[in-house]
């Protein structure tokens, strides 16, 4: 099978695992009760982050090929998710919430560093095949992006949005991809025999990037906009399907079906990841990253002046600006990443970008989002459906206004060196 060929199916598998429920877990964790601690689950994904990927980052640069590695993850990540699922099934509204958030943390404790797993199998199966990463892996991560969308519309068609069928769905998609992955090129480990420190040992170089004021200023700021990256993840689909408290847009196709109104975010994202490389060679990584914090900007503010009926446009917009926030933020930072590190440690350096990225970013983010929401919104039950209801205006005007200052800031104050 073609080398593309067989990467974008990786990809695909990989994201169509998170997209089982990403966007709609709030809605579920809503109906057992948990609708004000939404923001754990979402954050949980940032904590496992801080120290999973950089662990796993480092046994897949010094001791265990990272394509097996992957398999091993999915393996586990895929059992758990099934238990979370099962005990949602068996449990209903009387779940304890110790135990479906310690099963679901499990799971993505190992699923999280998966994601520069990939990346990583990926970069060294282009690279040793002779292409030019910059150009040849977007077209291959796109891939990712469909596979997540089609498990969107799945989940919304199958009516698994406010039930626990989404993390069995997951669960079964990371047992495929643990297959899969005996499949995939062979990843080779970096071994020497001679004498290293301690750090050198444990492939802890990566973090020596900071010694470097290009590389730390980057991660610094990696850290303060991956506080964006799952408020609307956690928080989109609730708020839409708020709208159905009220009679005028409860028939609405928003509110009956959010997830796919908001899959129209990830097909935005499947068109801006191939404005990657042109973007990349033309802009830079500064004016790219500019570009996704003030689309960051856009995408709360259509958030709270939209509506599913006669504002839907908004909706609308807000989903397309999506590909541009999210994309030219996470690939461009990883091929920046890839492009400014040493072999030796680019699994290490990617788990790193995770670290501070869906790590110590998005963990502040859906925390300080929790709060923020919790603080202007309240549950309801109207017609024996609940609903999250209140000020959800404020609250995205509020995170609009903190990627505002973000990106004036970055403009201020990084200045890479041109290569």
């Amino acid at each position: 099978m073609n080398l593309k060929v067989r990467l974008a199916v990786m990809n695909f598998l990989e994201f169509a695992a998170w997209g089982a429920y990403l966007t709609c877990m709030g809605r579920f964790l809503g109906n057992i009760g948990f609708s004000t601690e939404i923001g754990w689950f979402y954050s949980m994904q940032g904590i496992v982050s801080i120290f999973m990927p950089a662990i796993i980052g480092i046994v897949a640069d010094r001791w265990i090929q990272a394509q097996r590695l992957l398999g091993l993850c999915h393996l586990l990540a895929g059992f758990f998710m099934i238990a979370t699922g099962w005990y949602g099934y068996t449990h209903g509204s009387e779940s304890n919430f110790a135990i479906i958030f310690t099963l679901y943390s499990l799971s993505i404790a190992f699923y999280m560093p998966t994601i520069a797993l990939v990346n990583s199998v990926a970069y060294n199966a282009l690279t040793q095949a002779g292409m030019d990463t910059v150009k040849d892996f977007p077209p291959i991560r796109v891939w990712g992006t469909v596979g997540f969308i089609l498990m969107m519309w799945f989940v919304d068609l199958m009516g698994f949005q406010d039930n626990q069928n989404q993390f069995l769905a997951s669960g079964v998609v990371s047992l495929l991809l643990f297959a899969y992955s005996f499949t995939l090129p062979k990843c080779p480990i970096k071994r020497s025999d001679e004498k290293k420190s301690l750090s050198e040992a444990l492939g802890l170089r990566a973090f020596t990037l900071f010694k470097q004021k290009e590389m730390a200023i980057f991660f610094c700021f990696s850290l303060l906009l991956g506080v964006c990256l799952q408020i609307s993840n956690g928080y989109a689909n609730p708020f839409i399907a708020s709208f159905g408290a009220v009679a005028e847009y409860a028939d609405t196709f928003g509110v009956q079906h959010a997830n796919i109104l908001i899959s129209l975010s990830q097909i935005s994202e499947t068109a801006c990841i191939l404005l990657i490389p042109f973007f990349m060679k033309r802009f830079g990584i500064k004016n790219v990253m500019l570009i996704a914090m003030f689309g960051w900007v856009f995408r709360f503010g259509f958030f709270g002046m939209g509506n599913p009926g006669s504002g839907v446009w908004l909706f609308v917009l807000s989903m397309i600006v999506y590909g541009v926030a999210f994309d030219f933020f996470n690939i461009s930072g990883s091929l920046f990443v890839e492009s400014r590190t040493d072999e030796s440690i680019r699994s290490s350096a990617q788990g790193l970008f995770m670290l501070m990225t869906n790590g110590i970013g998005a963990s502040l983010g859906t925390l300080g989002a929790q709060a923020i929401i919790n603080n202007f919104t309240h549950g309801e039950v109207v017609d024996g459906s609940f609903f999250t209801v209140g000020d959800w205006t404020t609250c995205w005007f509020i995170f609009a206004g903190y990627a505002l200052l973000l990106g004036l800031a970055f403009s201020v104050i990084f200045k890479p060196e041109k290569k």
